[in-house]
C-alpha cells in the first residue's frame, strides 16, 4: 500500500509543477508581449529601426486608405491622359501622334498599363482581398513609368526642349502619373518582393522592344518621320546599335526593378 501511496504523491507533485511551469510561462509570454510594446511606442521618440516595425503593423488602415487616394488619382491621370490623346492633335499638345496611333509608343502604353494596374488595385479592395498580392505588377508598371520618366527627363527634354513633352496629355504621361506612382510605391509599403519579382518587371519592357522589332521586320523601317516605323530611331546606327539600345533599355528597367525593390524590403511590412 506504502507503494503506490508514494507513486500517487509523487505524480501530484509532478502535476502541480508542470501546471505551476505552464502558467509562469503564460506569464512571460504576457511580459514580454508588453515590455515589446512599450519598447517600440518609446522607439516612437528616438531615432530607432523599432520606430519602422511599430509603424508598419499599427497603420494598417492608414496606409489602405492612402493606397486607395493615390491608385484613384492613378486612374483619373490616366484616363485624362488618354482623352487628350484621342481628341487633340499633336500640334495642339497632345502626344506624338493622333488617336490610336498612340498606342505604337512606350510612354503611352507604360502609362495605360500603370492605370490598369491601379484600377485592379482598386477592384482587389472593393471585394476586400489583400492588394500585396498583386506587389508584383505594381513594381512592373512603376518600372515602365520610371523609364518614361527618366528618358523625357533626361534626354528628350533638354535636347527638344521641356515645354514640347509637357504639355497637353504629355503633362500626365510624361510627368504627373510617373511622380504619382512613384510617390504611391514608396508611401504604400508593399510585403516582401523576391528577388524573381524584378526579373518579372522588365518583361512589359522585353515584350514591346520585341513587337517593335517584329513590325520592322514585317513592314520595313519605312519613311522618314512620321511615317517611320522605327520611330525611336533605334536603327540610325545600324541593328547592332539597335540591339545594343535595346539590352541596355531592358538592363535599366532591371536595375530599376532592384533599386525599388530593395527600398521596399528595406521597410516591408512583415507577415503575421
Amino acid at each position: 500500500m506504502r507503494q503506490p501511496l508514494i507513486f500517487a504523491m509523487r505524480y501530484r507533485i509532478r502535476a502541480k509543477t508542470g501546471a505551476l511551469a505552464w502558467v509562469l510561462l503564460i506569464k512571460l509570454q504576457n511580459l514580454c508581449r508588453n515590455r515589446a510594446k512599450i519598447a517600440l511606442k518609446m522607439s516612437l521618440e528616438n531615432d530607432c529601426p523599432f520606430r519602422t516595425v511599430y509603424n508598419l503593423y499599427m497603420d494598417d488602415s492608414k496606409r489602405l486608405k492612402a493606397g486607395v487616394i493615390m491608385n484613384i488619382i492613378m486612374v483619373i491621370f490616366t484616363v485624362i491622359g488618354t482623352f487628350l490623346m484621342f481628341t487633340r492633335t499633336p500640334e495642339g499638345g497632345s502626344l506624338n501622334a493622333s488617336g490610336i496611333e498612340n498606342f505604337k509608343f512606350y510612354t503611352v502604353l507604360s502609362n495605360v498599363f500603370c492605370g490598369l494596374v491601379s484600377l485592379i488595385y482598386l477592384l482587389i479592395v472593393l471585394f476586400k482581398k489583400d492588394p500585396d498580392k498583386i506587389r508584383g505588377l505594381k513594381l512592373a508598371a512603376l518600372v515602365g513609368v520610371m523609364i518614361t520618366f527618366a528618358v523625357v527627363a533626361f534626354m528628350f527634354g533638354p535636347l527638344y526642349g521641356f515645354l514640347r513633352f509637357y504639355k497637353g496629355g504629355n503633362l500626365f504621361f510624361h510627368l504627373l502619373l510617373p511622380l504619382a506612382a512613384l510617390f504611391e510605391f514608396i508611401l504604400y509599403k508593399w510585403d516582401w518582393m523576391p528577388f524573381r519579382y524584378a526579373v518579372f518587371a522588365t518583361i512589359p519592357t522585353v515584350l514591346y522592344g520585341i513587337g517593335y522589332t517584329l513590325n520592322i521586320l514585317k513592314n520595313g523601317v519605312g519613311g522618314p518621320w512620321p511615317d517611320s516605323n522605327d520611330f525611336y530611331s533605334f536603327l540610325s546606327w545600324g541593328w547592332k546599335g539597335g540591339i545594343i539600345i535595346f539590352a541596355a533599355i531592358v538592363f535599366l528597367a532591371f536595375i530599376i526593378a532592384l533599386v525599388f525593390r530593395g527600398i521596399n524590403n528595406k521597410r516591408a511590412r512583415l507577415k503575421a
